[in-house]
């Protein structure tokens, strides 16, 4: 295989992308524009794969579209020589070989005009109507000069935004980048990284969130080979190598073909070679690599039901390897993508990975969203030109845009990131938050259902629920059980999340070490920051997420020397009379209670915090929060919450921890009454069987 076969454009094109002749292309543009009734030659690819995938397109406005482009970039040139309108070309024609549709591909040959040309938006618009406008402007970066090292975060923000009004503007962007990443040789070396770096962390993620997956898997090879160098040499090598030894593949595939001939299905059986990065993961997850490693046989048949016919056909005829079995056609994958995988052994032991899907299928695998074609077409015509874009009217179930290409995971991003004003906070958190590797749904016991990140917990559930509400939570039910908040869920696990009824309540910092997707994030930290008495000395543990400090009946009054000020109670010691008390000011005129022997109280004087007499009123209601210990047994729960029933104290939260070596740990927090009761309480809760601890709430103080 020559050298030129091996580069990752060698995959891109026997994957059905092709790689463009930009000499040839500069060429034809210095021509100029044809004739007025006839195609430009430069557009003649462009014109052909659009064809292909639309026979009826109009290609009048495209060739209105490359005049307007040509002429306005006319003297313009990249760096590696060409003509600068080979750029928009050869984006236009990725996004044509893709399967976009006519508006697409104009906004696409005028992309760079506004940001880079004396066009202005309002010429677009007035040319080529709102909706290219709207395209044009969404990729349009923010000037430098205005924005200064925010110019490029900011510029993804604008992106996001455009992008969840119609998502097309991304799948411009995604071409965009994949041909000056096919050109960037020409860039310094250090240049050359960092443009793969942001390349690697959001430009990638995004196209694997939108399906896209032509452009995702050349954007990864490219990438591999500027920062990964010496990796990307020894793939290369691996993958030559294998070229000159035959096609493993070929003898399972042809026995694949007359197996499916025999049971009278019609199907295309094709060999699909792995791209680099693909190869590269196969080496490192197996060590050695054998010949059928370096591809996997694709199957495409009519219809659904075909697929699970080839699939019984496969696992009857050869011997199926029935842990590499997934099924994303009954389950699509969140990015649109649907196919069956499995794997099959031949009579040599050779083990083929074969992916079974429609033509449809496949077409929505290889282009996601793109082959959608006109998203907006079924919306009573273009959104207004004031930023709310195309299709901004699509239906709303559940808090979900029933519209594919605004799925829920980009809902959740464009909510976050109004509350990331900072650009540093923004950037940062979007590159986490794209790192998420795949979402799980969960179903939500009031009906509906969440989309989260995998490895999500309760406290994101939360947040995902119902947004700064979610500051009262105090604590899940997850599939009818009592959770912890740091529970993580699963794939179809059902969730409940239960919310105190006060709405002073807020969370703890210690949420933070549980908090998984970016919304959750921003809005703890958000409240932490406006409430610093919340997150106590500095050397303090947080309280517990179960143990949320509320203003609730509090039974201390006459604090010395602030008149007026409001008593609470501190969550990290729950005091109740007759304990001794003292209390310190905090932020917003409120006096914070501890037991004396709190922890907290000698972190506060070591911070000469000046502390404030308070004493028990006459009042004998109070809340407490207890913690019981436990071996598990049936009906434990139900003779604890009776016994406490039986003391006449209400639950104001309760959370069970999973068992850990057939122990379980309890936390209650209790309105109670009289707080005379509390020690005939705690000791009734003692006796019940299986109990072998209660204790008052005290975090102890962190090393």
């Amino acid at each position: 295989m020559s050298a030129e076969a091996t580069s990752p454009g060698a995959h891109s094109r026997r994957r059905g992308l092709p790689r463009i002749d930009l000499r040839r292309l500069g060429r034809a543009a210095l021509l100029g524009p044809a004739s007025r009734d006839r195609l430009p030659d430069a557009m003649g690819h462009v014109a052909d794969a659009h064809r292909a995938h639309h026979p009826d397109a109009d290609l009048s406005v495209l060739r209105k579209a490359y005049v307007l482009a040509e002429s306005s970039h006319r003297g313009q040139f990249r760096k590696s020589g060409e003509p600068y309108i080979t750029h928009p070309l050869a984006v236009t024609l990725i996004l044509a070989e893709l399967g976009a549709e006519t508006t697409t591909l104009t906004a696409s040959l005028l992309h760079d005009t506004v940001e880079d040309t004396e066009v202005t938006l309002d010429q677009v618009r007035a040319e080529f109507g709102d909706e290219v406008c709207y395209l044009v402007d969404g990729v349009t970066k923010l000037e430098k000069v205005d924005y200064g090292a925010a110019a490029e975060p900011e510029t993804f923000r604008k992106m996001l935004v455009a992008t969840g009004n119609d998502v097309r503007v991304m799948s411009i962007k995604l071409a965009d980048r994949l041909h000056n990443m096919r050109t960037l040789g020409v860039m310094r070396p250090e240049k050359q990284a960092r443009i793969a770096k942001v390349t690697r962390d959001v430009l990638i993620p995004l196209a694997e969130r939108l399906g896209v997956q032509a452009l995702k898997t050349e954007l990864e090879d490219l990438v591999f080979a500027i920062l990964h160098p010496e990796e990307y040499a020894h793939t290369r090598a691996l993958i030559a190598e294998n070229a000159t030894t035959g096609d493993a593949l070929a003898a399972i595939s042809e026995d694949v073909r007359r197996v499916l001939r025999e049971a009278g299905i019609a199907a295309e059986v094709l060999v699909r070679p792995r791209h680099f990065v693909s190869v590269h993961r196969s080496r490192l997850k197996r060590g050695e690599l054998r010949g059928t490693d370096f591809g996997r046989l694709l199957v495409l048949v009519g219809e659904d039901a075909d697929c699970y016919a080839v699939l019984g056909e496969l696992h009857t005829c050869f011997t199926p390897v029935i842990s590499e079995f997934k099924d994303f056609i009954a389950a699509p994958k969140f990015n649109l993508y649907q196919s069956l995988h499995t794997a099959v052994a031949g009579p040599d032991g050779a083990v083929a990975e074969v992916l079974i899907r429609t033509h449809q299928m496949h077409k929505v695998a290889e282009a996601g969203v793109v082959a959608l074609g006109n998203p907006y077409a079924s919306v009573d015509g273009p959104g207004p030109a004031d930023g709310t874009g195309p299709g901004a009217g699509a239906e709303i179930q559940d808090g979900e845009r029933t519209d594919p290409t605004r799925p829920g995971w980009l809902s959740r991003l464009l909510e976050w990131q109004q509350a990331a004003p900072d650009p540093d906070t923004f950037w940062t958190t979007l590159r986490a938050d794209l790192a998420q590797d795949r979402e799980i749904t969960v179903f939500r016991a009031e009906g509906g259902l969440l989309g989260l990140s995998a490895g999500a917990t309760c406290v994101d559930a939360a947040y995902a629920q119902y947004g700064e509400a979610a500051h009262r939570c105090l604590g899940a039910r997850v599939n009818g059980r009592l959770t912890p908040l740091s529970t993580v869920l699963s794939d179809g696990d059902t969730v409940q999340l239960l919310l105190a009824q006060d709405a002073s309540s807020g969370p703890s910092p210690e949420w933070l070490d549980h908090a998984r997707t970016a919304a959750a994030r921003i809005a703890i930290t958000g409240w932490l920051a406006a409430h610093p008495e919340a997150v106590g000395p500095p050397d303090a543990t947080p309280r517990a997420s179960h143990a949320p400090t509320a203003d609730r009946r509090s039974t201390a009054n006459a604090v010395v020397d602030l008149p007026g000020a409001t008593v609470r109670l501190a969550g990290c010691c729950t005091p109740v009379p007759p304990d001794a008390v003292t209390g310190f000011p905090v932020r917003g005129g409120v006096v914070r209670v501890h037991r004396q022997e709190c922890r907290a109280v000698d972190r506060m004087r070591a911070l000469d915090r000046e502390p404030v007499a308070v004493s028990w009123g006459d009042a004998s209601e109070c809340v407490v929060t207890l913690y019981v210990a436990s071996f598990g047994r049936p009906r434990l729960l139900a003779d604890l919450t009776e016994t406490i029933a039986t003391a006449g104290a209400a639950i104001v939260s309760a959370t069970v921890e999973p068992p850990s070596e057939q122990r379980v740990r309890h936390t209650y927090t209790l309105e109670l009454p009289d707080a005379a009761g509390l020690s005939a309480l705690m000791r009734a809760m003692r006796d019940v069987p299986g109990v072998y601890d209660v204790s008052r709430a005290q975090h102890p103080a962190t090393a």
